[in-house]
């Protein structure tokens, strides 16, 4: 089937969205290997691929890599092999002072790993047999850009083109650790593209909803939660609640650091709260404590889609209960996006984290797909 024919297909549909995080997108992978492992079991394929099965992939930043990589057919072990070489090779600071530079990180070890696993791919190539959405924020004109491969989008022939490689250095752009990249957007027109996670979507699920739903996108999918299937996955999460006295006896140039993480912190938990809202997800996650994890809230009436949210807990005793209490002393060193010697451990708690969390159960029959 080719790709319109499948994405405009009757039948229910299954998105994947894949959170931003930097390094910690290691640990999402712990996540997809255990759904690839699982599906592959259902289907009695050792060969089955998550592209085989989901309709759409979308990630921003760190996810935005692995969406890639996933569209164009990869496997779970190969993206984890890939990270190990990724993460320590991309997020080593450079020997000279930061006031000197562009950016933290040197952006040409990033291209070059893009390039050995992307080559020169386009998103519009053939090869991407599945639905593909990049999160990439347009830092000048301030706009979020869910670049898609959808043959019949209003953009299509403009972006078609566009390397693959490049719309995930597009999306992978943040700001101070790597330099803003260009690309070409149509009628001669060159855009600055920054980080996806520079917006309300680096968690990119509530996004997807909107791009997979609304008329102005081409995809057009019916709602219901037994027509739309959304899985969620993200790079770690823990408390981030401080001593007031800390709060309040900041410096001023602290706050620049701060806001904008509070504010990609708070996105993305809206995003969250939207979901569990519209849905009666099987994995409903606390919100705060007075809205609790909307298990009896459904604000749509009917359900809107069938919605789950896979994340891994970096905090002490979660790690403990993980049985990787030897991870304990390195918790705070996890949450950095920025150490690319972390890997193997953040596999290590997303493997972890997954056999607690997924079960097939959560894939319902009715999103299965027949099997010629």
């Amino acid at each position: 089937m080719s790709l319109r024919g499948r994405l405009t297909s009757p039948g229910p549909k299954r998105i994947l969205a894949l959170d931003g995080g930097g390094v910690r997108g290691a640990l999402s992978l712990g996540f997809l290997e255990r759904i690839e492992t699982l599906l592959r079991d259902r289907y009695q394929n050792p060969e089955y691929r998550l592209r085989d099965y989901f309709d759409l992939i979308g990630g921003t930043s760190t996810g935005s890599i692995i969406a890639a990589a996933l569209a164009v057919g990869m496997e779970v072990a190969e993206l984890q092999d890939a990270y190990r070489t990724l993460g320590p090779a991309v997020f080593s600071r450079r020997s000279r002072h930061v006031h000197k530079l562009e950016a933290w990180f040197d952006a040409g070890r990033l291209e070059t790993e893009l390039y050995r696993h992307l080559g020169d791919l386009t998103l519009g190539g053939e090869e991407i047999s599945t639905g593909l959405c990049i999160v990439t924020k347009r830092a000048d004109t301030r706009s979020t850009w869910p670049l898609i491969n959808h043959p019949d989008g209003q953009f299509f022939a403009d972006n078609r083109d566009i390397p693959l490689r490049k719309a995930v250095r597009a999306s992978t752009a943040a700001p101070a650790l790597f330099r803003p990249e260009a690309l070409g957007v149509g009628q001669a027109e060159i855009g600055a593209f920054v980080d996806g996670g520079v917006s309300m979507a680096n968690n990119p699920s509530m996004l997807l909803l909107l791009v997979a739903t609304l008329r102005g996108f081409p995809f057009h999918w019916e709602t219901g939660e037994d027509r739309l299937l959304l899985a969620s996955v993200g790079t770690g999460t823990w408390s981030q609640a401080l001593p007031a006295r800390v709060v309040l006896n900041r410096k001023v140039w602290s706050w620049a650091l701060e806001v904008p993480s509070m504010l990609i912190a708070d996105a993305g938990l809206q995003a969250q709260l939207l979901l569990q809202a519209l849905s009666r997800s099987p994995t409903p996650w606390p919100i705060d404590a007075e809205m609790g994890d909307l298990t009896d809230d459904v604000i749509s009436g009917t359900p809107l889609l069938h919605y789950l949210r896979f994340d891994g807990v970096l905090e002490a005793d979660q790690l403990q209960e993980l049985e990787l209490s030897d991870l304990v002393p390195k918790v705070e060193q996890l949450r950095d996006m920025a150490n690319g010697s972390n890997v193997a451990d953040l596999i290590a708690v997303g493997q972890a984290a997954a056999r607690a969390q997924v079960e097939e159960s959560h894939f319902p029959a009715v999103f299965d797909i027949a099997v010629p």
